[in-house]
């Protein structure tokens, strides 16, 4: 009530506004947040006179959220994508747009990568143990393996006439680019929405653009991969108008006879990664863009991922395991956006 009565006496007389200004239009950064996805999303946004109060605005973005749950969770069985998952093989389902969009965009990267990236991983997830339907994490046999990736296979889901049609009895999991695919659909609401500075965080997955009340530019801090509890601070970029995701093996893991086994699996291997790359920040226009390419790079590994980032122009910062600590190296097109000290 206090707010509404400050509104209305700014609108009392536009020249006391104009002389004197009114403590209700000045700009302040107002923060959501709350459980998605099996994590947390955090939104920073700058308010000001033209731009809806944050309840208004945490309405939109509930509602952004709910529709991508229905549409895309794996952990739901009357979401659209597991009405899919649930269908034999040969059957072709009608979809939603955002659905057939992120399949068609998964498709391009797998063959992009030549099979790196695969949203069919569900049975290998699974089976060690960071699927929605795993049972514990542990190393299976060689036959248990071979039997999951006869279940695995991006080349047996396509897109058709508005449909998902699949010609084997594959599922699809859409983690790897759920999240920034609604990032960026907050962003574009945003937009309409008349509000044009503020950071989207969505499980780890982010957005930023404008500038805060004093002028300075969001700030993302690029942490080292240490994977033990410690948060030490490798770089800070300064974001305006890009999509940012870092993929990293250090989070979501677990260990057996002292080897440690990563959530990010290899489609090939059918095996979570073994070699020494530690984490890849991506950024992109799109922050779907940047989610689906950071975890494309982290399978490949450094020496082919960072030639795959050259190739296709991507922005991108590999952390390398090196002995005791961390080896960095950075593809050219993220040099050009960042060079030491500076932003895009």
């Amino acid at each position: 009530m206090l707010r509404n009565l400050l509104q209305g006496a700014c609108l009392v007389s536009t020249l006391v506004l104009a002389l004197s200004g009114c403590e209700s239009n000045s700009e302040r950064v107002e923060v959501l947040s709350g459980p998605t996805m099996g994590s947390t999303f955090t939104i920073k946004y700058v308010y000001n006179a033209t731009t809806p109060a944050a309840d208004a605005v945490g309405v939109e973005v509930q509602s952004i959220l709910d529709q991508v749950d229905r549409q895309m969770s794996t952990y739901r069985l009357d979401s659209d994508i597991a009405r899919f998952n649930q269908s034999p093989a040969q059957t072709c389902m009608p979809m939603p747009q955002p659905v057939l969009d992120l399949a068609q965009y998964g498709f391009e990267l797998s063959q992009l990568s030549d099979g790196a990236f695969d949203l069919t991983l569900g049975p290998l997830l699974n089976l060690w143990g960071f699927g929605p339907q795993a049972r514990s994490k542990h190393v299976p046999s060689a036959e248990a393996i071979a039997e999951a990736k006869a279940r695995v296979g991006y080349q047996h889901v396509r897109v058709v006439d508005g449909q998902l049609c699949k010609d084997a009895d594959v599922k699809i999991e859409f983690n790897s680019i759920a999240a920034g695919y609604t990032v960026d659909r907050i962003s574009e609401r945003f937009a309409e929405l008349n509000i044009d500075s503020y950071m989207i965080e969505v499980t780890g997955e982010l957005i930023a653009k404008g500038r805060k009340p004093d002028g300075t530019p969001w700030r993302i801090a690029m942490e080292q991969p240490l994977g033990d509890g410690q948060r030490v601070i490798q770089r800070v970029l300064e974001i305006d108008g890009y999509g940012v995701n870092t993929s990293g093996d250090y989070r979501n893991y677990f260990e057996e006879n002292g080897i440690r086994f990563s959530h990010t699996i290899d489609p090939q291997a059918g095996a979570p990664i073994s070699h020494r790359l530690a984490s890849v920040t991506v950024v992109d226009r799109s922050t779907l863009h940047a989610d689906g390419l950071g975890t494309l790079l982290l399978v490949l590994g450094p020496e082919r991922g960072l030639s795959f980032a050259e190739e296709h122009d991507i922005a991108a910062f590999f952390v390398m395991r090196d002995g005791e600590g961390f080896a960095t190296q950075v593809s050219s097109e993220f040099s050009r956006m960042f060079p030491e000290g500076g932003n895009p």
